[in-house]
């Protein structure tokens, strides 16, 4: 099988984790990766902002009801909005959360890619976050990725119902 299909097809979310740090070089891996990830015009309008300090950590949980996770390390991924206004991006403008999906999803294989697990959360106070992580003026957190090593035993995939496929999402249009 393709490797980039099976990884595709087996990448989960990870909602438990444990206390081992995840790697510099892990970090920096999964960062690098997210430079590749489509954007709208190439502007590279996102802007990544990463802590794995506990204190850190344990502040954004508290601001976060999403992150039920308790990560080692997370990602916030974020839209430089001034930038985006002087590449003519109107606000509300789809392109840079565009950008936010394509960086996630390339984070979250990547990640998957070096055993660690990863869980997207976008439950979380933007001004508080924005605080804590003490984003710039103009700039926007609108998703934080938990990363960790999955945790033994840890709850597996949620199931609702049958297991959807390809066909149940698609229309093809003559």
């Amino acid at each position: 099988m393709n490797p980039v299909l099976e990884a595709i097809r087996s990448r989960r979310v990870v909602r438990s984790m444990t206390g081992e740090p995840v790697a510099r070089a892990d970090l920096e891996a999964v960062l690098d990766a997210a430079r590749w990830a489509p954007t709208a015009g190439n502007r590279h309008l996102q802007r990544f902002v990463v802590t794995d300090d506990p204190g850190t950590l344990r502040v954004l949980r508290m601001v976060s009801p999403g992150m039920i996770a308790r990560p080692p390390a997370a990602i916030a991924i974020c839209v430089d909005r001034a930038l985006a206004a002087d590449y003519g991006f109107p606000p509300g403008a789809a392109g840079p959360s565009v950008d936010v999906g394509t960086a996630a999803a390339t984070i979250l294989l990547a990640a998957h890619s070096l055993g660690l697990g990863a869980v997207p959360v976008t439950s979380f106070s933007r001004a508080a976050v924005a605080v804590v992580l003490r984003l710039p003026e103009g700039t926007t957190a609108d998703m934080i990725l938990c990363l960790g090593h999955p945790a033994p035993g840890g709850p597996g995939p949620l199931r609702r119902g049958r297991k959807v496929t390809w066909q149940d999402l698609t229309t093809f249009v003559p």
